[in-house]
């Protein structure tokens, strides 16, 4: 972009390449619908106004014009797709920035995880920033495939491949001042640094946003985030897959605190993606709620820009890029058309180029890995006790109960109670072949017969199965086994359903569409089984997340997370 050319434009001295005529646009600064002329040059809105000519000239005739939707905190390997595909889903729908933590793969592949999700990102028309994974591995309480201490993070942020720092998971790392987490944060002064704090109050609160996270989007209640609004943190409200805090949320937005709340949806799955959106499903439902619509683009869009730094973009103003989308209702807004740095590229919820959105090649370094020691595979659970803790799965949410209940013991064996709702669940390491194995039980999933299983599993994305029955856990972990990562549903010797991901066992190659088939049909299944969640798929791989409370288990067994160690199955009496 020539900046000479570009205030000329603005001059109205020169024409610009495009002028978006006869715009109601959303003014985020002065939180007014203004009728103008809005000019384009060289990627960059050169001018609001009249008076301006350029070299094509579109007429709105009168229809909305905002700034491009911001995710300000998104996993694009939860949507099993790579960063093109993703693209292909949220674009359309007027999403033009993403903030991405690739947390996911760089657990798997490491800091060439990390460089790969940037590599695929570049030329697409979602600007992808790439925030430095802080949280590889999460904790020391499970069997991880990579580890980017903080001199790979620094590596990563001198070359240019990342932005800031991203999620804080290790909160009570953070807040004991652990000297590893403090170096990753050292490593990013004068950068935003992300937080991720479930249930964080308090003094130990106080630690945590002192030692410099800035943001959470771990927040369940408005109590939670009030407090953490009134210490500094920015809210990001989160509606992911699994976990859907907008609505309980929403009435925390007020006119003295609406500037410090932001958007994101975390983890989406393609189908949610293609059938209620992204940022734009968000949006609408804030307006939809009674939040005034010009307010609720500023969280959408401004203020998300604002907290990452991103100066460039958020608003309709000169200067920034010319990320735009064209609506007719503000009250419900429907992109018709989204422009990415000037050019038309999404028409009625469709791409207009898709050449730009395919990766062919496949680096070895996030080539999906499965090592597992079958010889160490053994589900049985040898009854030490009458009674065990069971992990409690709770629907729309990450964070988790525990309960303390009978065992069903048969032949000396502790063993699932589908009757109860009591289900079997191991944690398998995948890659370092140590067969390592955490086994535990799980209410909530619903299943009354056959088994789940995935190599999705946050964050150390280990194998993990949930079944009613050890015969059909073994051929579900076989099947995933058999493509290299990937998920798949068995009852007894047989599998119903798969899903390959050849991606460091965590995405496809394969179109957004076909991949939400697939998908779909796993769930399918698992709901003829039983399952009462929207997608146990989702939150089975949430189960072995150590750093949100309460109970999880990993391969190195299970997790009380508020006491940040091990505790035993069983309960004595």
């Amino acid at each position: 972009m020539s900046t000479t050319a570009l205030l000329a434009a603005a001059r109205g001295e020169q024409p610009a390449d495009l002028l978006l005529r006869n715009a109601r646009a959303v003014n985020v600064f002065s939180g007014e619908i203004e009728e103008t002329d809005v000019a384009l040059h060289q990627g960059r809105i050169a001018g609001v106004g009249t008076g301006y000519t350029a070299a094509q000239t579109v007429d709105l005739h009168g229809a909305y014009l905002a700034p491009g939707l911001i995710d300000a905190h998104v996993h694009i390997e939860s949507s099993l797709c790579l960063p093109g595909q993703f693209a292909a889903a949220v674009v359309p729908r007027g999403v033009t920035t993403a903030v991405i933590d690739p947390h996911e793969i760089a657990n798997v592949a490491g800091i060439e995880g990390v460089r790969f999700m940037a590599d695929c990102s570049r030329g697409l028309p979602l600007q992808v920033v790439v925030m430095a994974p802080s949280a590889v591995p999460a904790t020391h309480m499970e069997t991880s495939g990579a580890a980017l201490p903080a001199e790979e993070l620094a590596a990563l942020l001198a070359e240019g491949t990342v932005h800031g720092l991203a999620e804080l998971m290790n909160f009570p790392g953070t807040v004991q001042g652990d000297p590893a987490v403090l170096s990753k944060i050292a490593a990013f002064a004068g950068r935003p640094v992300d937080g991720h704090a479930p249930e964080l109050t308090g003094q130990a609160l106080n630690a945590y946003a002192a030692a410099g996270a800035g943001s959470d989007h771990e927040c369940a209640t408005v109590a939670e985030a009030a407090e953490k609004l009134a210490r500094g943190l920015y809210i990001l409200m989160r509606e992911g897959t699994n976990t859907r805090n907008l609505h309980t949320l929403l009435p925390l937005v007020n006119e003295r605190n609406n500037r410090r709340i932001c958007f994101c949806t975390d983890d989406r799955i393609p189908g949610d993606l293609l059938t209620q959106g992204s940022i734009d499903y968000m949006l609408r439902e804030a307006i939809a709620f009674g939040i005034e619509p010009v307010t609720a683009f500023r969280m959408a869009a401004l203020n998300a820009a604002e907290w990452f730094g991103l100066h460039d973009r958020g608003a309709i103003a000169p200067g920034r890029r010319a990320d735009l989308w064209v609506f007719d209702d503000l009250q419900a807004p429907v992109a018709r058309q989204v422009y990415a740095a000037g050019r038309l590229c999404a028409v009625d919820g469709r791409m207009l180029d898709e050449t730009v959105l395919t990766r062919h090649e496949l680096p070895t370094s996030v080539a999906s890995s499965f090592n597992l020691a079958w010889d160490a595979f053994d589900l049985r659970i040898p009854a030490a006790g009458a009674r065990v803790r069971v992990i409690v799965s709770l629907e729309d949410q990450v964070l988790t109960g525990e309960r303390v209940l009978d065992a069903r013991i048969e032949d000396g064996q502790a063993v699932a109670d589908p009757a109860r709702d009591i289900l079997k669940i191991a944690v398998i390491d995948r890659h370092e072949a140590s067969g390592s194995m955490g086994l535990g039980f799980i209410q909530g999933f619903g299943l009354q017969r056959g088994a789940i299983a995935g190599t999705v599993a946050h964050d150390h994305h280990n194998l993990v199965v949930i079944g009613a029955d050890d015969a059909s856990m073994t051929t579900a972990a076989r099947a995933v086994a058999g493509m290299g990562g990937g998920l798949a549903i068995a009852a007894g010797a047989g599998v119903l359903a798969t899903l390959p991901l050849p991606v460091a066992g965590l995405m496809s190659d394969q179109p957004l569409d076909k991949v939400r088939t697939q998908y779909e049909t796993l769930l399918d299944a698992a709901h003829e089984f039983g399952s009462r969640f929207h997608d146990p798929f989702m939150a089975m791989s949430f189960m072995g997340l150590e750093v949100i409370p309460k109970l999880k288990l990993t391969d190195q067994g299970l997790v009380d997370v508020e006491a940040f160690d091990f505790v035993d199955l069983f309960v004595e009496e």
